[in-house]
């Protein structure tokens, strides 16, 4: 076998050479396993080390339909012979369904939005009817299986709605499961992600919506048709480019920040990006869990901690509790 290192699960290279950097600065041995494609003996050992699963819920987006499914085999193969699996296959189950969140969140006892899962497309239009209350209100629809904003959209009236499930531009989910979510306003033109690694806060990202609209992925933002990817909200102001900035406020010590680190250990999730946004009416709605979180360039420059480094020094504090004879022979 092989020199124990940490290997990283995922199937976007683009995404991997800030995270390669960060574990060659912390002396960390790694290696990708990109799963595109590939084989495993399923009669052999896993190599030796620490494997991290970053699979993203949108990797059908980049042609990668099935690498959730290899992700599924990968991970059993793995946790089957006994080896460390930060974000294993439970994690997987999490991120690849924005419905197991809403539940788990609710369940915890936080505030999330009103939200209706719709299977198929042939109820879709009574669905929305039933969610309204027959009213001419706003509403958003969004990707159970989801990330880049996947099927996000807002809709001020049921006429509207209708004519876009019948239209061509009607983007079904990869799922089969589409989630109709109440429309909320936000107190100021932000939502807030909070990132965790190793289960301990990192920093809070300030993530400047007053451009009305954008895709909420820190490695690049990414406009989106008149909401937040996710955030279910109203983002009034003017337009200027979205920007990603630390919210120093928001520390360790503040309640929110306390009870998302007892959820996240509750859910035996350890490196993850939360996100919440704090609306007109009072409230702090959390809305979704990134298992595969990245981290925006301009954020890493002022923030007081790295969150690829802290990865890289939480995975390799793994490693080295497990395989200390071996990495120092």
């Amino acid at each position: 076998m092989s020199t124990p290192r940490v290997y990283v699960i995922h199937e976007n290279p683009e995404w991997f050479p800030p995270l390669a950097a960060a574990f060659e600065a912390e002396g960390v041995p790694v290696q990708e396993i990109l799963l595109t494609e590939g084989q495993i003996d399923l009669g052999a050992e896993p190599e030796p080390g620490v494997y991290w699963s970053r699979m993203s819920a949108s990797s059908h987006t980049r042609g990668h339909e099935h690498s959730k499914e290899y992700t599924r085999a990968v991970l059993g193969w793995l946790e089957r012979a006994g080896r460390q699996v930060v974000g294993g296959s439970h994690v997987l189950e999490l991120e690849v369904s924005k419905v197991a969140q809403h539940g788990l969140l609710q369940d915890a006892g936080f505030d999330v939005p009103r939200t209706t899962a719709v299977f198929g497309t042939t109820t879709l239009k009574q669905a929305a009817r039933d969610f309204t209350n027959g009213q001419d209100v706003p509403f958003i629809t969004k990707h159970n299986q989801g990330g880049k904003g996947l099927g996000v959209r807002r809709f001020d009236s049921l006429a509207e709605f209708d004519a876009y499930v019948d239209s061509p531009e009607f983007e079904a989910a990869v799922d089969g499961i589409t989630l109709l979510q109440e429309f909320l306003t936000a107190r100021e033109p932000f939502i807030t992600r909070v990132e965790f690694v190793g289960g301990e806060f990192v920093y809070a990202v300030r993530v400047d919506t007053s451009a009305g609209s954008f895709e909420l992925c820190p490695a690049d933002a990414c406009e989106v048709p008149q909401v937040i990817a996710g955030a279910v909200c109203d983002v009034p102001g003017a337009e200027q480019p979205s920007t990603f900035s630390v919210r120093t406020e928001v520390t360790a010590e503040h309640p929110l920040v306390q009870q998302l680190r007892t959820f996240l250990a509750d859910q035996r999730v350890t490196i993850a990006g939360v996100e919440f946004m704090e609306t007109t009416d009072g409230r702090t709605v959390v809305y979704d869990i990134n298992t595969n979180t990245n981290y925006n360039p301009a954020v890493e420059e002022t923030a007081p901690a790295s969150g690829p480094r802290s990865i890289a020094r939480y995975l390799g504090g793994l490693l080295e509790t497990q395989y200390a004879a071996q990495l120092t022979a």
